[in-house]
């Protein structure tokens, strides 16, 4: 198989490119399934594949695709769809994932800089500790403040760069 269904494209550098761009998701974290996964839906012109499609593409088990695919989507890194008419689930990745997945971590900033304040209250503002643990609570609060400001930039220069949505 040289050439993708119907794009005239190398089936083999496409290949080549997702096992690329998922090891270096996973150098930056992201676990190798769905580093996969997700490069082969971001390289797909629809943006989206069933778990067949996935699992033939990328020669992985059902059962890889579905735990794949449950971290994503928990992530905000894709979506679930329903096939009109079928009970097969589409999985999708938008324009917008990696906005929707940083802004979803604002919620993870905000509950941490609740138990750091916690941490500062229990250990005490003039301790070491407390002292770490202040400056720490200070590093995701400015952090939260600039990804705010920072995705609002980004809307502005989508838009003037793709158009509207």
């Amino acid at each position: 198989m040289t050439e993708s269904a119907g794009t005239g494209r190398d089936a083999e550098a496409v290949s080549r490119f997702v096992e690329s761009f998922a090891a270096q998701l996973v150098e930056a974290g992201m676990a190798r399934m769905p580093a996969r996964v997700f490069a082969a839906l971001l390289s797909c012109d629809e943006g989206s594949m069933t778990s067949a499609e996935l699992g033939e593409q990328l020669r992985i088990s059902p059962a890889a695709v579905s735990g794949a695919v449950r971290y994503l989507a928990q992530t905000h890194m894709v979506s679930r769809e329903r096939e009109p008419g079928s009970r097969r689930e589409r999985y999708r990745v938008h324009g917008n994932q990696w906005y929707e997945a940083l802004t979803n971590r604002e919620a993870v900033i905000k509950r941490w800089e609740g138990a750091l304040r916690e941490g500062v209250t229990s250990l005490g503002a003039g301790t070491p500790a407390g002292r770490r643990m202040a400056e720490t609570l200070a590093f995701f609060e400015f952090i939260e403040a600039e990804i705010v400001e920072m995705m609002e930039r980004w809307r502005v220069h989508r838009e003037k760069t793709f158009g509207p949505e």
